[in-house]
């Protein structure tokens, strides 16, 4: 009897593992993006995470969607406890259209709250010369500034955040 109930449990597991291999497939298949977006949507999808470009995810939160570049690997969110983890390939850096720069190291971590990043770590930007990020922060949803804390609070215009940008690689965080 326990020989038929085991053999019976591992055929429907069976049946359930290749019936959700077929939906990813599917799923991948009405995916038009590059091989790199398609391996982070299965990483999430495997983790059971839901598929959430980032950029909506800030958006969501009241913070500029164009804060962290196209290129990163992956990103997890606990909700619970509201931490956010931005995986890159490499050190990086971003020049935004208000000609600040931004450097992130291969992990950002940060806990994100609606309109803030807080307790970042992770995040450079250049003030003379390259200073942590400690937090990220938009007052309200119609404000037009974008508040940096390195050292010192610092306003950007928001809308140079709007769209992600293109990260060059650079030798070191």
């Amino acid at each position: 009897m326990e020989k038929a109930l085991t053999k019976a449990g591992s055929f429907w597991i069976s049946k359930k593992a290749k019936a959700e291999l077929s939906n990813i497939t599917e799923d991948l298949s009405s995916l038009s993006n590059t091989v790199e977006e398609k391996a982070k949507w299965i990483f999430n999808k495997l983790k059971g995470k839901p598929v959430k470009a980032l950029p909506d995810l800030l958006r969501e939160h009241n913070l500029p969607p164009g804060l962290f570049p196209r290129n990163i690997t992956c990103y997890e969110f606990d909700e619970s406890k509201s931490k956010l983890i931005v995986y890159f390939p490499s050190p990086c850096e971003v020049r935004f259209k208000d000609a600040s720069v931004v450097r992130y190291a291969t992990r950002v971590k940060a806990t994100l709250s609606r309109g803030k990043l807080s307790g970042i770590e992770g995040m450079k930007t250049k003030v003379l010369v390259w200073v942590k990020v400690t937090s990220v922060n938009v007052e309200s949803s119609k404000s037009d500034k974008v508040w940096f804390m390195a050292g010192v609070k610092k306003s950007r215009a928001k809308d140079a955040y709007q769209m992600p940008g293109d990260a060059v690689k650079v030798e070191e965080f």
